[in-house]
């Protein structure tokens, strides 16, 4: 047993960011985890498309929307970064806000460097209400749609960012921690990218999959989805490390875990909003 927890320990060390190189072209695993993520959300809506009659959308409004979403996600992601986690920075960079790659080594396709996902969320949200406002389509239909599936492709992010070695837990003396060779000390870390992997993703998607024919007003899973994901994401903030430049922002509570609190209530407003409105 000793042996297996000294190789686990060990284990972010001996991977490689890299898939493959040529030349100066370097091709990472992370990247690559935002293209099976879109594609696994995608999957699972052209499934739901095809097997579930209730939804009022066709393939191709489904393939815009996607794109759509996709660049709303891209652009949310990175300006929610800026503004939640680094806006005093950015303020006196303003060029790195829209060139936030790095060629300094070559070419490195790695994804955006410097996201955040609830910047992503809001990203999502405004372009799908942009986007089905110009084509009268149901943003609350959409929403439905869409949202089941999401947590699964959001597993392979955090796998993408347990490969790269970064977003490392806080310090542990539990055996389950593992050494991150971007940790400032060799110290046991939790592995809280693969925490946030099974919980926001997997548990959630789980949850979510099996409730999504539960009968509730329409639009409902977004506002379960809030819920659901700003309470994992809270309590799993208590092992994952704060970010350095930022810290503790109230207490003992990061920027993220105020964020999710955030969700919570607004995803809580929104359940009580839909239902009124149904009922009307």
């Amino acid at each position: 047993m000793g042996e297996f927890w000294h190789w686990w320990q060990q284990l972010p060390q001996h991977i490689s960011p890299v898939i493959f190189q040529i030349g100066s072209f370097k091709l990472q695993y992370y990247g690559l985890m935002y293209i099976v993520a879109f594609a696994i959300t995608y999957g699972l809506v052209i499934y739901r498309l095809k097997h579930e009659s209730r939804f009022h959308v066709t393939g191709q409004q489904i393939n815009d929307l996607t794109t759509v979403i996709i660049i709303g996600l891209m652009l949310g992601a990175r300006l929610g970064y800026v503004v939640f986690y680094n806006l005093s920075y950015f303020f006196k960079h303003p060029l790195e806000i829209f060139l936030p790659f790095e060629f300094s080594n070559g070419i490195t396709f790695t994804g955006i460097s410097g996201m955040s996902y609830h910047g992503g969320l809001i990203g999502i949200l405004i372009a799908g209400w942009l986007y089905t406002k110009k084509n009268s389509i149901s943003l609350r239909d959409v929403a439905d749609l869409y949202i089941p599936g999401i947590p699964l492709g959001y597993t392979f992010g955090r796998l993408g960012n347990f490969i790269n070695g970064e977003l490392y837990g806080r310090v542990t003396t539990a055996p389950i921690g593992m050494y991150f060779p971007l940790s400032p000390e060799k110290a046991l870390r939790h592995p809280s990218q693969l925490y946030e992997a099974f919980f926001e993703g997997i548990f959630l998607f789980a949850v979510m999959w099996s409730i999504r024919k539960v009968r509730a007003p329409e639009g409902a899973m977004l506002a379960f989805y809030l819920i659901g994901y700003g309470m994992v994401r809270f309590f799993i903030e208590f092992y994952r490390e704060p970010d350095a430049h930022i810290g503790f922002v109230v207490g003992f509570f990061s920027m993220g875990q105020l964020l999710c609190a955030g969700m919570v209530a607004a995803g809580v407003f929104l359940f009580f909003i839909l239902r009124r409105i149904a009922r009307n």
